[in-house]
């Protein structure tokens, strides 16, 4: 058997695929799992009792990473005047208007958030072609269109991360690398499932939280009880 397999077998090994784990606990086994030569990306899944083919249904929303992500993150801001200043003194690394939305629409891609002020977004518009199935439209339910583009730019460089239930109802989620503390781990993961239980809607029935997995970027998912997780005990 090639090394790579016998390291996935013993990963695969070390979890127990009929139980659900606390969530420290599964934090402590992706970490064990990971065996990858590169500090491995860590992903949740949460899968929810919701439909999202029906728009009243639909998670959407954004949450800072307590402990950040351990990814830099390139920050592409449209703004003009003391706006435009105030991105770049928080640390944006593309400022601009309509010489952004030429250079984009000539090919350039070498950002990984966007943010734009209200006055900006008729032309950024022009965009939505390109950035639209990117997932990188501006969005004011995510906080990326706003006029505090000074806020919006650090909470991005500081681990910001943007959810949005897919069409199977689930959210998936980077919550930071194995290199991470059990700890981190745990906090990011807690950042987002109660950020999940602030946003259920109101017309969502039944169990909400169905299932939680944690995962490295190589190594086995690891299941989590939702019971522990849920600040209304619905899953009991």
């Amino acid at each position: 058997m090639p090394k790579v397999a016998k390291k996935r077998a013993a990963a695969q090994a070390m979890v127990d695929r009929t139980r659900k784990y606390t969530l420290q606990e599964a934090c402590a086994l992706v970490k064990q799992a990971a065996s990858a030569k590169f500090d491995e990306t860590v992903d949740i899944a949460v899968r929810l009792g919701v439909n999202p083919r029906h728009a009243d249904q639909m998670v959407r929303g954004a949450v800072v990473m307590p402990a950040g992500t351990g990814q830099s993150v390139r920050v592409l801001v449209f703004a003009k005047g003391e706006k435009a200043k105030e991105a770049e003194a928080a640390g944006a690394d593309f400022v601009g208007e309509a010489d952004l939305v030429n250079k984009i629409q000539e090919g350039f891609m070498d950002f990984d958030r966007v943010i734009a002020t209200p006055d900006m977004m008729g032309l950024v518009g022009k965009l939505g072609r390109i950035l639209g199935p990117r997932g990188l439209m501006p969005n004011p339910k995510v906080g990326t269109v706003t006029v505090d583009v000074k806020t919006a730019v650090s909470e991005a460089k500081a681990g910001k991360v943007e959810y949005r239930v897919e069409k199977a109802g689930i959210v998936h989620a980077r919550i930071g690398k194995a290199s991470f503390k059990e700890d981190a781990l745990a906090k990011n993961a807690e950042a987002l499932i109660q950020a999940l239980i602030r946003a259920k809607p109101s017309t969502a029935k039944g169990v909400y939280l169905r299932s939680i997995t944690l995962s490295s970027t190589m190594g086995p998912g690891v299941r989590i009880d939702p019971v522990h997780l849920s600040d209304k005990g619905e899953e009991g």
